[in-house]
């Protein structure tokens, strides 16, 4: 298959996965291998297509976003906007810069984002099933101790396979967040976490990147923000008529092809 092709199709696999519940990082890594892709060197091309994801948030809320960024000095809930998706994000800022060198191990053994698939559809059933109705239902009005412990939940995902937003959402509706609410606050917390991320991915591994193939790292940057942007608008609507179930199921066909196509190579 054409280069840029296998790229274009990565960028969707990337923007189609990153905000739902089932982890990106398996889907690339699994289709990655399918597709026997080497893209730019260094991880180039696998960073920056993860700001075409953040982009994406960023458009479809940008009205709540600024609302809540040039009202935070004069309005509670904006300052309770902004004060929950700090503390949100600080303790995956924490513990992925001292466990870095340990997630990048991991990445390097496919196994355990199959088998992370599998168990976490597993999870996401059993969620589903005993919690049945939330108590907070705007981020804005989420207590301070409980926007920490749902950025504690965030954290479960540096292993790869968990998926940052099936972490974070389902930490949270166990905490007593309503669907909805949950899904926003796994996007707003997105934002700043997958920025660190990268911008820290870039930082560690500047010796080894390269721009070479600029034209496979636009492609994806720009298919992954599109692809993004139709999922972030009709993951909400999804998820109010139908719940995670789909996805726990997803994840678990998805997690054993994984580990056949993983054994038979």
């Amino acid at each position: 298959m054409d280069l840029l092709l296998q790229a274009l199709l990565l960028g969707i696999v990337e923007g189609v996965t990153e905000f739902l519940p089932i982890s990106s990082t398996a889907h690339l890594i699994l289709v990655g291998e399918l597709l026997g892709f080497h893209g730019p060197a260094g991880k180039t091309f696998e960073i920056v297509i993860q700001l075409g994801a953040i982009l994406a948030v960023c458009v479809v809320y940008w009205r709540r976003l600024w609302g809540a960024a040039i009202h935070v000095t004069t309005q509670p809930s904006a300052r309770h906007f902004v004060r929950n998706v700090i503390v949100g994000v600080l303790p995956a800022l924490v513990i992925g810069a001292v466990a870095y060198k340990y997630i990048k191990v991991m990445l390097d053994h496919p196994a355990v984002s199959a088998v992370s698939l599998i168990v976490g559809g597993f999870l996401i059933l059993a969620i589903e099933r005993l919690v049945k109705k939330g108590r907070f239902f705007a981020v804005e009005d989420f207590p301070l101790p409980l926007a920490v412990k749902i950025g504690f939940c965030q954290c479960l995902a540096m292993i790869p396979g968990v998926s940052r937003a099936g972490a974070t959402i389902m930490g949270a509706m166990v905490l007593g967040v309503d669907r909805k609410a949950a899904a926003e606050y796994s996007f707003f917390l997105a934002i700043p976490t997958m920025l660190a991320a990268t911008v820290y991915s870039l930082w560690k591994a500047r010796a080894e990147l390269s721009f070479d193939g600029f034209a496979l790292i636009a492609g994806g940057f720009i298919v992954a923000f599109l692809s993004a942007l139709i999922v972030v608008k009709g993951f909400i609507a999804f998820i109010s008529r139908h719940g995670f179930a789909p996805f726990a199921w997803y994840r678990i066909v998805f997690g054993a092809v994984m580990l056949a196509v993983l054994f038979v190579k």
